[in-house]
């Protein structure tokens, strides 16, 4: 190992070590017992060391993000031996990665304390989960990806069966375990395939290979859809998207928020590291998938979300929308700025769902969690800040100004007809309209129906000051969002000459 392989890799160094390190600290550290009257504790629940673990987690992922943004000056670089890749798409994607778990974590603190969640392996599991994250978005090889994507994916599974008292939290991490397991088979075995073509695992050999007219060009299609359908159901898009609404409902919402939030941001460098990097050459094979893809998501994932009263279920139908969205970014190749707007649209949508997410578990206590639309009514007449706060999300989620989900898309937008799908970018404009009527009744339901019962906000006052940070944010990046998408811009332009 030479002197910069160990700087590609050192925040993921720091992550392991400093997350066994609290593992094992959370074992020695004691802390004042504390119990949660009416909530039953299990084996995993004792008093040691959570505090501490949470506060400096708190402090490791704050180095991370530093650590990171100070990397996007960095030119490009293969490290390990060809393993890993460190270049400025994956460093902002992982800044964002950090960013979006650590509010996540605060977001949720209270909403475990008061369900007996807030123990040292829910926040272990959460930074296993980003070191592969972590992993997923710098690989270079295609044994790296696989090994980040199950690093992702097997902490998930545990966290979302976390409450063994709940027999949906249960049922939900079963079938994300089943499903998950059936998915990473095909997108290994599509990648079996390729490595039997090509004779490499490393994405730049593939790449050359693959545009060899004289391969085998039967086997790479083949193996192209194995490869597509394992992607399809990371990203949670039709017809692979029957594990969201179930896993979103029946997993606690901090548990949701951890699905929903960061490792959206690792799916889409996981389809970009395949399907630009490496299998461009084969645009005509896997381009008329994505439209599919992206065609029945908008349309099944918006036109569903109508029927839900769950809220829970309804965002997860619309993060299936949401998905059709990034995927029609992809389809204009050779053009950064439609990557980027594909980039920009699903940090945006990381940002629209935390605060989604955190004012519902906000609006959730002891012995109730904010999952129906009931839950909403008359929030403006009890607390009008917060109906704003979720006013926002609403029309950001709608794509409706001056929120930075219209300026998401309409950047995907712009590159479809830049590139000449105008028949694209009408159906996700229809599908948009038809989306707008279950955001707007969530609206509707907070600002004019009456309250049905008391309406607290729990949480701590940093975390409700985060929440209208977020809320801000959203605001402000929609009205001017060039900075942002000029970062974007200029990673992706930056990556794609690097590679």
């Amino acid at each position: 190992m030479q002197a910069f392989d160990l700087y590609a890799i050192l925040p993921e160094l720091v992550l392991l070590v400093a997350t066994c390190l609290l593992l094992v600290a959370s074992v020695y550290v004691r802390e004042r017992v504390t119990s949660t009257p009416g909530v039953e504790q299990d084996i995993f629940h004792t008093p040691r060391g959570v505090g501490f673990v949470y506060f400096f987690s708190l402090i490791l992922l704050g180095y991370l993000i530093f650590a990171f943004i100070g990397r996007m000056g960095d030119p490009a670089l293969v490290a390990m031996n060809g393993l890993f890749q460190s270049d400025p798409f994956s460093n902002l994607l992982k800044a964002c990665s950090c960013i979006a778990v650590l509010v996540s974590l605060i977001y949720s603190k209270q909403y475990l304390m008061d369900r007996a969640l807030f123990r040292p392996d829910f926040i272990v599991l959460a930074l296993l989960a980003l070191l592969g994250q972590f992993v997923l978005i710098s690989g270079a090889n295609l044994l790296t990806l696989y090994l980040g994507l199950e690093l992702m994916a097997l902490p998930t599974y545990a966290l979302v069966a976390m409450r063994h008292s709940s027999e949906k939290s249960v049922e939900a991490g079963i079938k994300y375990f089943i499903l998950g397991a059936l998915a990473s088979g095909f997108l290994l075995y599509g990648m079996s395939m390729l490595y039997g073509v090509t004779g490499s695992l490393d994405l730049i050999e593939i790449f050359k290979t693959v545009a060899d007219p004289r391969v085998n060009h039967l086997v790479m299609a083949f193996g192209l859809v194995f490869i597509v359908a394992g992607l399809a159901f990371k990203l949670g898009v039709v017809p692979f998207h029957m594990w969201v609404p179930d896993v979103y409902q029946g997993a606690p919402t901090a548990v949701t928020l951890m699905i929903a939030a960061a490792p959206k941001l690792a799916a889409f460098a996981l389809l970009f590291r395949l399907l630009v990097n490496t299998l461009l050459p084969l645009l005509g094979d896997w381009q008329p998938m994505l439209v599919l893809l992206a065609v029945l998501s908008l349309v099944v994932g918006n036109v569903t979300a109508i029927a839900q009263t769950n809220i829970k279920r309804m965002l997860a139908y619309s993060a299936i929308a949401q998905m059709g969205f990034v995927l029609l970014g992809m389809l204009s190749v050779f053009d950064d700025h439609a990557f980027s707007a594909a980039m920009f649209y699903a940090i945006t949508y990381v940002l629209t769902t935390l605060g989604t997410f955190g004012l519902l578990m906000a609006l959730s206590r002891k012995g109730y969690d904010c999952e129906t639309l009931d839950g909403l009514k008359g929030l403006n007449k009890k607390h009008p800040w917060f109906a704003f706060i979720g006013l926002v999300m609403m029309f950001s989620l709608a794509g409706i100004p001056p929120t930075v989900g219209f300026a998401a898309k309409l950047g995907v937008l712009e590159a479809l007809v830049d590139a000449e799908h105008t028949f694209l970018a009408v159906i996700a404009v229809i599908a948009s309209l038809i989306g707008a009527f279950y955001y707007l009744r969530v609206v509707k339901v907070m600002y004019f129906d009456e309250p049905e019962h008391e309406i607290a906000i729990s949480g701590s006052g940093f975390a409700k000051g985060l929440l209208s940070l977020n809320s801000i944010l959203v605001l402000v990046i929609g009205i001017v969002p060039a900075g942002l998408m000029s970062l974007c811009l200029d990673a992706m332009r930056r990556t794609l000459l690097g590679s």
